[in-house]
């Protein structure tokens, strides 16, 4: 770590704590053992991949556990964890500025700075968006006093957190027609729904992946702003240890409203000058009483309803956190708000690459891989950048990773294993296409989307133990067409054919 002129200069820095900054860190470490690497990030605490396992060729599962910053610098003494947010980047001077007021030169740089929540509304007391850890925790202690809340969105923290909350009612806003748009069509959604209205609770499958605590961080009295800064992303067990019981005896009570946005949010006061109306819960009960009650906050929906409730959860998605590295950079920047990259993982400036939700991949990809904000597409950016860092550090070429070969992503919902492989959706295939479906009511959705006789994509909901004869299927691209609907007849035993 030289020293020069009050900057301090390493051969390369990584900025971002959450899953790809720290896979990119890690790797370059190991490549380099010598070098220092600077790890910049803004949290206490860093997120590391736990229990890796890799299911198939494409297909991976590991647990995220949080960690304080020294269990990294431990692991690899080479990295050199700095807790401090990014005040701003120079790129023609090679020199990142971090709010502690130090500055750093590096040789090669990757920004991992995630992405924060894409609020519904910004600055309203009653309005919680959840991301990361400490924002859950914020969310469990105001679902403790609560009777009614509003979850606006339809990926996958939505989805899991209305399956989740108990004693509480919840109203579901959708701008789908079905729920879970982001992973499922609306055969998939049928399937699941059975699920949200049980009354008695499944023992959930145990759970595979991540716990979270924030150890130390209340014995060392977290500064008070901590809470704002962003942290990293959940991941797909994050309700896992959390207390999500609202103050109400019942388990469960949703109603989703389809179809439809959030118009206009009122607080109380502004409500009861305007003398509007708001309806009740609607569950077919004569609960009238509902109607009178006066709530914290109103919540005017496209379709003219308007529900009161103790707050609104927005689950409506993420964007890039770009922020503070485009000022006096002229990055080429996508149009979802990413930093665009090459398929080497470089932005459009000389030295920068970017991994994880920050980017956008610009490359013309893969016809069965599409880029999703995920935790695993993270921590295989995070890994490929590292790689192409050396290689570029080293004068070497390198290939294209695998794993950007087929999109494949392995999850649970609603207490189910969930796989899905390709074009699941059959995003950006036109209408030209199939479906093949099969469903066993409470056991198994399995689809499967064709096109021109090949498979293209699948979705596998339930043990269906279908995944890496389909992963192999869309890989090598065979004609199935004489299969047919027989496919997915369960007395053709199809792993026999394919593996």
């Amino acid at each position: 770590m030289a020293v020069a002129g009050g900057a301090v200069r390493g051969r390369f820095a990584v900025v971002g704590g959450g899953i790809a900054g720290v896979t990119c860190a890690e790797k370059l470490a190991a490549e380099f053992p010598s070098e220092d690497i600077f790890l910049i990030t803004a949290s206490p605490v860093i997120k590391a991949v736990t229990n890796f396992k890799q299911v198939s060729k494409t297909l991976e599962e590991f647990d995220v556990e949080e960690q304080p910053s020294f269990l990294l610098e431990k692991r690899y003494p080479n990295i050199k964890v700095i807790q401090s947010g990014v005040k701003q980047m120079k790129s023609d001077e090679h020199k990142i500025y971090t709010e502690d007021g130090r500055e750093y030169i590096y040789e090669k740089l990757c920004l991992c700075a995630g992405a924060k929540p894409k609020l519904i509304v910004e600055g309203n007391p009653y309005v919680l968006g959840i991301r990361d850890t400490d924002s859950a925790q914020a969310f469990q202690k105001t679902l403790a006093q609560a009777e009614r809340v509003v979850v606006v969105g339809n990926g996958g923290i939505a989805l899991e957190l209305v399956y989740e909350i108990q004693g509480c009612e919840v109203i579901w806003a959708i701008k789908d027609k079905a729920i879970g748009n982001t992973f499922f069509d609306a055969g998939a959604a049928e399937f699941l729904l059975p699920k949200l209205t049980a009354e008695r609770r499944d023992t959930p499958i145990e759970c595979k992946r991540t716990k979270y605590t924030l150890e130390g961080s209340k014995e060392k009295g977290r500064p008070a702003e901590a809470s704002d800064k962003l942290g990293s992303a959940l991941g797909p067990d994050w309700h896992e240890g959390l207390h999500l019981k609202g103050t109400k005896e019942f388990s469960h009570k949703v109603h989703i409203e389809i179809l439809c946005e959030v118009k206009t949010i009122y607080l109380q006061q502004e409500f009861i000058q305007l003398q509007r109306t708001s309806v009740t819960f609607p569950k077919g009960e004569k609960n009238a009483e509902a109607d009178e009650v006066l709530w914290p906050v109103y919540v005017e929906l496209t379709n003219e309803k308007i529900y009161g409730c103790n707050f609104i959860v927005s689950a409506t998605g993420v964007v890039p956190n770009v922020e503070p590295f485009l000022d006096g950079n002229n990055f080429a920047v996508g149009e979802d708000g990413g930093l665009e990259v090459d398929k080497h993982m470089h932005t459009s400036l000389t030295d920068v690459y970017a991994a994880g939700d920050i980017c956008t991949a610009a490359w013309e990809p893969s016809p069965v891989w599409h880029q999703m904000r995920l935790w695993t597409q993270a921590r295989q950016m995070g890994w490929y950048a590292a790689k192409c860092m050396a290689a570029d550090a080293l004068g070497e070429s390198i290939d294209m990773d695998f794993s950007f070969e087929l999109f494949a992503h392995i999850t649970k919902f609603f207490n189910y294993k969930v796989v899905v492989l390709g074009k699941y959706n059959a995003q950006g295939l036109g209408s030209d296409h199939e479906l093949i479906l099969r469903c066993t009511k409470g056991h198994e959705y399995i689809k499967v989307v064709m096109q021109n006789g090949r498979m293209m994509g699948a979705v596998l909901i339930g043990e269906t133990d279908l995944e890496e004869t389909f992963e192999n299927l869309i890989l090598n691209q065979m004609d199935l067409s004489a299969y047919g609907e027989n496919l997915l007849n369960p007395d053709i035993d199809i792993e026999d054919y394919f593996d």
